[in-house]
């Protein structure tokens, strides 16, 4: 299992998009589905093309879907930083839909760390734009 993180466009209509996410760290792996408004796609696309340009020490998060129970399907943030090292730094916070457990309502969740080239940050904003517009499930 490698590190990675992989967007699918499950479903979509005029104002959102269903999206599965699935975070591996190379030793475990969580899988989520969030609702994203197709603005909030266009936005992450634009704050990642600021951030790729930032190499010394940028900061960037992003964030689909609402955390708790009061809202549907789940969440999912990231928040991705360059290092001195000259590395990029992923930690991702994914959390499920709440479902009946016992007497609860209970959601799982998962916070992964990630470390990768910058190199890969540019096919990664190339398939975001490719989802946002729509052109790529």
């Amino acid at each position: 299992m490698k590190p990675a993180i992989h967007f699918k466009k499950i479903w979509f209509d005029d104002d959102v998009v269903e999206l599965r996410i699935d975070v591996s760290d190379g030793d475990s792996q969580f899988s989520n589905t969030v609702y994203a408004g197709h603005q909030a796609l266009e936005e992450v696309v634009k704050s990642l093309d600021t951030f790729r340009n930032h190499i010394h020490g940028g900061i960037c998060d992003i964030k689909f879907g609402e955390f708790g129970p009061e809202y549907a399907k789940g969440g999912f943030q990231a928040r991705l930083h360059f290092q001195p090292s000259g590395k990029l730094n992923i930690s991702t916070y994914q959390q499920s839909d709440y479902k009946e457990f016992s007497k609860n309502n209970v959601a799982s969740e998962a916070r992964l760390y990630l470390i990768t080239e910058p190199a890969l940050l540019d096919s990664f904003i190339s398939q975001m734009r490719s989802i946002s517009a729509r052109n790529r499930d």
